[in-house]
């Protein structure tokens, strides 16, 4: 597809956004103080996006009971594996590219918090077993050095009233996980079975 003005330089890009305040570009800091350890303490859900040596992007979701990623010390944090699909898509880029981005989020909350550093997948057992759920340890942990810190202001959830319940709408018509699965992976049993086992992997291996 072809668009009308595309913008191709950051000169072009400054005409139309203006510039950042002083205190967006002030608010940048390089380590997890009292304010970023409360919010993340806080957060039950947390969005990593990577990226392999060629440039593929990556945003995986992961969540827990609130205050499952753990800060270590003024600069690191640790997020635990649990049981998924086994592609590792963010395991997989960290191996070639350690940069990755974190977006905590708060039910309730409309300011979210951007922590970028760089990652390592490690396998230490006592801080796995402090990572411990139902009695399950994780395989994995992926321990984030942070090196950019910031609190995102709250004006794209208030525009998409993301936690207001009176602006939930009907998903109740939208496809389930097992017909998407159909469609998209070509997978062979009907689509009885695969919403039973997909019910099953949702009971039995959270954890």
């Amino acid at each position: 597809m072809e668009f009308a003005e595309p913008i191709t330089s950051e000169e072009q890009l400054r005409a139309v956004t203006g510039m950042p305040a002083p205190r967006a570009l002030a608010k940048e800091i390089r380590k997890l103080d009292h304010h970023c350890r409360a919010i993340i303490a806080k957060s039950p859900f947390v969005l990593i996006s990577s990226c392999d040596a060629e440039g593929r992007l990556d945003a995986s979701p992961k969540g827990d009971p609130a205050g499952f990623v753990q800060v270590l010390d003024e600069c690191t944090l640790a997020i635990p594996d649990r049981p998924g699909n086994r592609r590792a898509d963010t395991y997989r880029n960290v191996l070639r590219n350690p940069r990755v981005g974190l977006l905590f989020l708060v039910p309730g909350r409309n300011e979210t918090l951007r922590v970028n550093g760089r990652a390592l997948i490690v396998r230490d057992a006592a801080l796995r077993g402090r990572m411990a759920v139902n009695g399950k340890t994780p395989a994995l942990a992926l321990v984030v050095v942070a090196e950019e810190i910031f609190v995102h202001c709250g004006k794209c959830m208030l525009r998409s009233r993301l936690w207001e319940q009176a602006a939930r709408l009907d998903v109740t018509q939208l496809p389930s996980h097992a017909r998407t699965l159909i469609d998209h992976a070509g997978v062979t049993q009907s689509l009885e079975e695969l919403e039973a086992s997909v019910a099953e992997g949702y009971r039995t291996t959270l954890y």
